[in-house]
Formats: C-alpha cells, sequence, structure tokens
C-alpha cells in the first residue's frame, strides 16, 4: 500500500487531522533539507512536501520565490537533487511519506520515463503538478499508477463544474486551495471556502487536504473539522528563511532546527 494511504488511515483511526508541511529543497543547501525533515517527522509532520525550486513558478508567492532563488542561484539545486533527498532522509531514519511539489517542464526535460524511475526507487509517494491540467495528464497518470505514485491535483474555489472532475481522477488525496492566487500567508480565506469543502467532500471518498495560506494552529484549527489534512507552505519556509544565519553557523545549527520544529510542533497543537 502506497505510504500515503497508510498514514490516513491510521490518522483516521486516531481520530487526528495529518499536518502537511512544504519545503523548498536546497535551502540553505540540501544537507540542512534531510536535517529539517527530519526535524518536522519529530515535531508532528505526518508527511512532507518536497518543493522543487523553480525559476518561473506559477503557484508560489514572494516567500517561497525567495527560497527558491537561494536554492538555484546559491546550490544549483536540481530536480535530481529535489529526489534524492528523499533517499537520504530514508537513510537518517525519516519514514513518513514525501510528496514531491514540481512544475511540468523540468520533468518533461527530464524524461518522464527516466523521472518516475527516479521517483519510484527513491521513496516518493505522491506528486503534485500544478500547472498539468487533467486534459493533459494522461501520459503523467498512466506512468505515475505504474510507480505506485500518487498524482495529486489541485482543485480551487473557481473550478466549478471541473471540482467533480478532477477529485475523481485523483489519487492519495485532493489538494484543495483555500484562496485565490498564489501561495502566502494571509489573514483570511476565500468567503465561500466551507461550501467548496463540502462540493469536493461530496466529490470523492479520497481524503481531502486544504492549503495555501494557512499559517498558524488557530487557522489549522480551523480547517481540522472539515478536512483530513491541512497543508503549511510559506509560513514554514518563512521560519527556515528567518533561521538562515542559524542554520549556516555550525555553533548554532541546533539552534535554528530547534527554532523550525518549535512552530511546526505549534501548529500541530
Amino acid at each position: 500500500m502506497n505510504l500515503i494511504d497508510t498514514a490516513f488511515a491510521r490518522l483516521k483511526v486516531e481520530g487526528k487531522t495529518a499536518l502537511i508541511p512544504f519545503l523548498t529543497m536546497g535551502d540553505p543547501d540540501l544537507a540542512t533539507s534531510v536535517a529539517i525533515i527530519k526535524t518536522l517527522e519529530e515535531s508532528g509532520a505526518d508527511m512532507i512536501e518536497l518543493g522543487v525550486p523553480y525559476s518561473d513558478p506559477l503557484a508560489d508567492g514572494p516567500v517561497i520565490q525567495r527560497a527558491s532563488e537561494r536554492a538555484l542561484l546559491n546550490n544549483r539545486i536540481t530536480l535530481r537533487d529535489c529526489i534524492e533527498v528523499a533517499e537520504q532522509a530514508r537513510e537518517a531514519g525519516v519514514k513518513i511519506p514525501f510528496i514531491l511539489f514540481t512544475y511540468y517542464n523540468p520533468i518533461f526535460q527530464f524524461g518522464l520515463e527516466a523521472f518516475f524511475e527516479l521517483v519510484k526507487s527513491k521513496g516518493i509517494s505522491g506528486l503534485i503538478i500544478p500547472d498539468l491540467p487533467i486534459e493533459e495528464d494522461g501520459e503523467v497518470r498512466q506512468l505515475a499508477e505504474a510507480a505506485d505514485v500518487h498524482l495529486i491535483p489541485l482543485v480551487a474555489p473557481t473550478s466549478n463544474d471541473r471540482v467533480t472532475r478532477i477529485s475523481r481522477k485523483a489519487r492519495g488525496f485532493v489538494y484543495c486551495v483555500s484562496s485565490l492566487g498564489v501561495t502566502g500567508v494571509r489573514a483570511d480565506f476565500h468567503k465561500g471556502i466551507d461550501d467548496f469543502l463540502s462540493l469536493v467532500r461530496e466529490a470523492t471518498d479520497l481524503p481531502i487536504a486544504v492549503g495555501f495560506g494557512i499559517s498558524s494552529r488557530e487557522q489549522v484549527a480551523r480547517f481540522e473539522k472539515q478536512c483530513d489534512g491541512v497543508i503549511v507552505g510559506s509560513a514554514i519556509v518563512r521560519q527556515i528563511e528567518e533561521a538562515i544565519p542559524l542554520l549556516n553557523d555550525a555553533s548554532r545549527r541546533e539552534a535554528g532546527l530547534k527554532q523550525i520544529g518549535d512552530f511546526v510542533a505549534s501548529l500541530k497543537g
């Protein structure tokens, strides 16, 4: 069974909601990304999105854009590097599922078959490609299913009549976008978010997770009764950005990791 399915099944029995942090790989460097992943698991994360830095992001707000710039300019992080982080984290003892978040062009340039062979061999359980619509995902979906990698779609409040079609094709879970626009910390969510989440719930038997703009324990709690998972990205990436001076100093690195871990633990409640 795919690790994402196993994790959600366990959490359902325990009456808990998955906390799913997003990280930009290679920010501030790959070795630190592995250490942060381990810290997040210890702090209560149930699965982790491994974000591939990209120079022309469609969905990422300024915080994640800055993280991508640092990873690309300072470390020249590649798609292969990001995938191999999963293996390195497993070797460090991490057991929770990994979900790769990347845009389609890096996959296309890598080669679809080679990409899925590598993803499967490195223990990645899910894949999110925000700029690949369901009308054009046939080849990717076929290869993903053959590799037992769940292709996880995004649905937004503006998806309207496409919500049902998108949700029925989903694997693993359905990623529900809580706000219009790009990622980033927000005080308010789309005014019709509750009705939207109910619509998605009716369209699928899979777990549903909500993301985009969630940044505090109060906001996590606001969605826990409606959703099976809550995704937090920019708020965690910003914590990492603020901790970089500590993370880059060997004598203070543990303090930097603790600062990030404490924030994630506070989200878990």
